[in-house]
């Protein structure tokens, strides 16, 4: 009987995350999309939710532990969420409602304080709101959401899981 969850639980949900991210580089390296500022912090926040899943692949930890793991994995997914609902409701306002475009990350990071670029980070821009990528009808940010919130229920799921029993 062991009180753990096992560590290729939590492996597949770091392998999850490693495998959406290296889509977001093919796309943008291979496919030619350039991400969006919204779209970076997605990505920043689907790093942050593979390392907590990786190391407690690492750790493989008991019940407590997995409860801890599982309150990160969630924090940082939504934040992920919340980003990528942001450029969803950007993507679905009307053209004359969407936000100039402003100056990319990289500028901003350079030129602008820091509490400022992440507020128009938080914002998103006209930029944000282009759809230049489908598959089944949904956009990459409808994608990201799906798998933010997919990604609570499984860390919810490892969280809850009790210690198997052995069969009597």
């Amino acid at each position: 009987m062991s009180n753990h969850v096992p560590r290729l639980f939590w492996a597949a949900g770091a392998a999850v995350c490693a495998l959406l991210l290296g889509y977001g580089y093919f796309l943008q390296h291979i496919q030619g999309l350039e991400p969006c500022p919204l779209c970076l912090v997605q990505r920043a926040f689907f790093y942050a939710v593979m390392a907590v899943f990786a190391i407690a692949a690492v750790h493989r930890p008991a019940r407590a532990g997995s409860a801890v793991y599982a309150a990160l994995i969630t924090i940082f997914a939504i934040g992920g969420l919340a980003t990528a609902s942001r450029q969803v409701w950007l993507q679905h306002l009307p053209a004359d409602q969407v936000p100039q475009c402003g100056p990319d990350l990289f500028f901003m990071l350079e030129n602008l304080p820091l509490a400022q670029t992440l507020k128009k980070l938080a914002a998103g821009s006209g930029e944000c709101a282009k759809v230049d990528w489908t598959f089944l009808g949904f956009s990459i940010a409808e994608w990201s959401l799906a798998c933010f919130a997919a990604l609570i229920a499984y860390a919810a799921w490892l969280a809850l899981r009790g210690p198997r029993r052995a069969a009597t």
